[in-house]
Protein backbone atom coordinates (compact mmCIF):
# COMPACT_ATOMS: atom_id res chain seq x y z
CA UNK A 1 0.00 0.00 0.00
CA UNK A 2 1.34 3.44 -1.29
CA UNK A 3 0.01 6.63 0.63
CA UNK A 4 0.36 9.77 -2.12
CA UNK A 5 -0.41 13.09 -0.64
CA UNK A 6 -1.89 15.24 -3.23
CA UNK A 7 -1.89 19.30 -2.89
CA UNK A 8 -5.37 20.59 -3.26
CA UNK A 9 -6.06 23.73 -4.83
CA UNK A 10 -4.07 24.79 -8.19
CA UNK A 11 -2.55 21.74 -8.54
CA UNK A 12 -4.77 19.24 -7.78
CA UNK A 13 -7.10 18.25 -11.40
CA UNK A 14 -3.24 18.35 -13.36
CA UNK A 15 -2.16 15.79 -10.46
CA UNK A 16 -5.25 13.30 -10.77
CA UNK A 17 -5.09 13.49 -14.38
CA UNK A 18 -1.75 12.57 -14.32
CA UNK A 19 -1.80 9.49 -11.73
CA UNK A 20 -4.76 8.37 -13.76
CA UNK A 21 -3.57 8.38 -17.04
CA UNK A 22 -0.67 6.74 -15.73
CA UNK A 23 -3.12 3.93 -14.41
CA UNK A 24 -2.07 4.79 -11.17
CA UNK A 25 -5.27 5.65 -9.78
CA UNK A 26 -8.44 3.98 -11.29
CA UNK A 27 -10.64 7.05 -11.28
CA UNK A 28 -10.13 10.67 -10.68
CA UNK A 29 -11.66 11.80 -7.50
CA UNK A 30 -13.21 15.24 -6.90
CA UNK A 31 -11.92 17.90 -4.94
CA UNK A 32 -13.97 18.29 -1.68
CA UNK A 33 -14.45 17.89 2.11
CA UNK A 34 -13.14 14.16 1.76
CA UNK A 35 -9.88 14.04 3.07
CA UNK A 36 -8.72 10.20 2.59
CA UNK A 37 -9.55 8.44 -0.47
CA UNK A 38 -8.59 4.69 -0.83
CA UNK A 39 -8.39 3.28 -4.28
CA UNK A 40 -6.90 -0.39 -4.59
CA UNK A 41 -3.63 -0.21 -3.59
CA UNK A 42 -2.88 3.27 -2.96
CA UNK A 43 -4.33 5.98 -0.31
CA UNK A 44 -4.37 9.77 -1.15
CA UNK A 45 -4.50 11.87 1.48
CA UNK A 46 -6.05 15.58 0.07
CA UNK A 47 -4.01 18.43 1.90
CA UNK A 48 -2.80 21.77 1.29
CA UNK A 49 0.00 22.63 -0.68
CA UNK A 50 2.56 23.65 2.10
CA UNK A 51 1.64 20.50 4.09
CA UNK A 52 2.36 17.76 1.38
CA UNK A 53 6.59 17.81 1.79
CA UNK A 54 5.22 17.85 6.07
CA UNK A 55 3.52 14.54 5.56
CA UNK A 56 6.28 13.26 3.41
CA UNK A 57 8.98 14.51 5.48
CA UNK A 58 7.33 13.00 8.57
CA UNK A 59 6.62 9.34 6.96
CA UNK A 60 2.63 9.82 6.91
CA UNK A 61 2.61 9.46 3.13
CA UNK A 62 5.62 7.66 1.43
CA UNK A 63 4.65 9.67 -1.47
CA UNK A 64 3.74 13.49 -2.26
CA UNK A 65 3.13 15.78 -5.63
CA UNK A 66 4.68 19.30 -4.61
CA UNK A 67 5.28 22.67 -6.46
CA UNK A 68 8.72 23.06 -6.37
CA UNK A 69 8.32 26.63 -4.82
CA UNK A 70 6.98 24.93 -1.73
CA UNK A 71 9.92 22.87 -2.11
CA UNK A 72 12.12 25.40 -1.83
CA UNK A 73 9.98 27.24 0.65
CA UNK A 74 10.05 24.05 2.97
CA UNK A 75 13.46 22.97 2.47
CA UNK A 76 12.09 19.45 3.47
CA UNK A 77 14.31 15.93 4.31
CA UNK A 78 12.76 14.22 1.29
CA UNK A 79 13.89 12.59 -1.84
CA UNK A 80 13.56 14.48 -5.06
CA UNK A 81 12.26 11.99 -7.24
CA UNK A 82 11.08 13.84 -10.32
CA UNK A 83 9.33 16.53 -12.78
CA UNK A 84 6.13 15.88 -13.29
CA UNK A 85 6.15 18.79 -15.80
CA UNK A 86 2.65 19.96 -14.65
CA UNK A 87 1.99 23.05 -13.13
CA UNK A 88 4.28 25.35 -14.96
CA UNK A 89 4.35 29.05 -12.99
CA UNK A 90 6.93 30.97 -11.59
CA UNK A 91 7.83 32.78 -8.54
CA UNK A 92 8.41 36.63 -9.33
CA UNK A 93 8.68 39.79 -7.33
CA UNK A 94 6.03 42.19 -8.54
CA UNK A 95 5.29 46.39 -7.55
CA UNK A 96 3.06 48.80 -8.82
CA UNK A 97 4.39 50.01 -12.88
CA UNK A 98 5.57 53.60 -11.23
CA UNK A 99 7.86 51.53 -8.61
CA UNK A 100 9.58 49.13 -11.52
CA UNK A 101 12.53 51.67 -11.82
CA UNK A 102 13.31 52.50 -7.83
CA UNK A 103 13.29 48.75 -7.68
CA UNK A 104 17.13 48.14 -9.86
CA UNK A 105 18.40 51.36 -7.97
CA UNK A 106 17.17 50.77 -4.27
CA UNK A 107 19.28 49.22 -1.85
CA UNK A 108 16.80 48.61 0.41
CA UNK A 109 12.88 46.97 0.33
CA UNK A 110 9.55 45.83 1.66
CA UNK A 111 8.30 43.04 0.29
CA UNK A 112 5.13 41.16 1.20
CA UNK A 113 5.32 37.36 0.53
CA UNK A 114 4.42 33.94 2.23
CA UNK A 115 7.63 32.53 0.92
CA UNK A 116 9.80 33.93 3.72
CA UNK A 117 12.75 31.99 3.02
CA UNK A 118 12.90 32.13 -0.87
CA UNK A 119 12.90 36.09 -0.41
CA UNK A 120 15.51 36.36 2.26
CA UNK A 121 17.70 33.57 0.44
CA UNK A 122 17.03 35.64 -3.08
CA UNK A 123 17.66 39.06 -1.94
CA UNK A 124 20.60 38.30 -0.05
CA UNK A 125 21.78 36.94 -2.93
CA UNK A 126 21.47 40.04 -4.77
CA UNK A 127 22.95 42.01 -2.03
CA UNK A 128 20.06 44.15 -1.03
CA UNK A 129 18.45 44.35 2.21
CA UNK A 130 15.04 43.42 2.60
CA UNK A 131 12.51 43.88 4.95
CA UNK A 132 9.62 40.31 4.87
CA UNK A 133 6.36 41.29 5.55
CA UNK A 134 5.13 37.45 5.87
CA UNK A 135 1.13 37.20 4.30
CA UNK A 136 -0.52 34.17 3.69
CA UNK A 137 -3.29 35.70 1.40
CA UNK A 138 -4.33 38.28 -1.00
CA UNK A 139 -0.48 39.56 -0.85
CA UNK A 140 -1.41 41.60 -4.18
CA UNK A 141 -3.15 43.89 -1.64
CA UNK A 142 0.34 44.97 -0.13
CA UNK A 143 1.65 47.36 -2.07
CA UNK A 144 -1.92 49.05 -3.01
CA UNK A 145 -2.68 50.42 0.71
CA UNK A 146 1.52 50.70 1.66
CA UNK A 147 1.94 47.66 3.89
CA UNK A 148 5.57 46.72 1.47
CA UNK A 149 6.67 48.26 -1.90
CA UNK A 150 6.61 45.11 -3.43
CA UNK A 151 5.73 41.33 -3.13
CA UNK A 152 6.74 38.30 -4.22
CA UNK A 153 4.52 35.51 -5.36
CA UNK A 154 3.50 32.41 -7.82
CA UNK A 155 2.29 33.84 -11.38
CA UNK A 156 0.54 31.96 -13.61
CA UNK A 157 -0.73 33.59 -16.19
CA UNK A 158 -0.34 37.42 -14.77
CA UNK A 159 -3.85 38.29 -15.18
CA UNK A 160 -3.73 38.42 -10.88
CA UNK A 161 -1.38 40.92 -10.99
CA UNK A 162 -3.01 42.91 -14.30
CA UNK A 163 -6.28 42.91 -12.62
CA UNK A 164 -4.86 44.86 -9.38
CA UNK A 165 -2.81 47.15 -11.20
CA UNK A 166 0.43 45.23 -10.71
CA UNK A 167 3.60 44.36 -12.82
CA UNK A 168 5.76 41.72 -12.75
CA UNK A 169 9.24 43.01 -12.09
CA UNK A 170 12.09 39.48 -11.89
CA UNK A 171 11.45 36.00 -11.72
CA UNK A 172 13.18 34.32 -9.31
CA UNK A 173 12.43 30.57 -10.04
CA UNK A 174 10.59 28.52 -12.24
CA UNK A 175 8.03 26.09 -10.57
CA UNK A 176 6.40 22.80 -11.72
CA UNK A 177 4.81 20.08 -9.81
CA UNK A 178 7.42 17.22 -8.12
CA UNK A 179 7.19 13.89 -7.29
CA UNK A 180 8.80 13.64 -3.56
CA UNK A 181 9.25 10.69 -1.73
CA UNK A 182 10.18 9.64 2.52
CA UNK A 183 13.62 8.49 2.80
CA UNK A 184 12.42 5.40 4.62
CA UNK A 185 9.79 4.70 2.24
CA UNK A 186 12.16 4.74 -0.64
CA UNK A 187 13.89 1.64 0.49
CA UNK A 188 10.94 -0.21 1.70
CA UNK A 189 9.10 -0.08 -0.74
CA UNK A 190 11.19 0.62 -3.45
CA UNK A 191 9.65 -1.52 -6.38
CA UNK A 192 6.21 0.06 -5.44
CA UNK A 193 7.65 3.44 -5.83
CA UNK A 194 9.78 2.07 -9.00
CA UNK A 195 6.44 1.37 -10.88
CA UNK A 196 4.76 4.58 -10.09
CA UNK A 197 7.91 6.66 -11.43
CA UNK A 198 7.96 3.92 -14.39
CA UNK A 199 4.44 5.02 -14.74
CA UNK A 200 4.90 8.25 -14.81
CA UNK A 201 7.80 8.39 -17.27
Amino acid sequence: MIRLAVPKGRLFEESVNLLHSGGIIPEKPKEGRKLTIEMEDITLFLVKPFDVPVYVENGVADLGICGYDVYLERKPEVYKLMDLKVGACRISVAGKPESEEAYWRSSFLKVATKYVRIAEEFFARKGVKAEIVPLNGSVELAPLIGLSDYILDLVQTGRTLKENGLVEIEEVAKSTAWLICNKASFRSKKDFIKDIILSLS
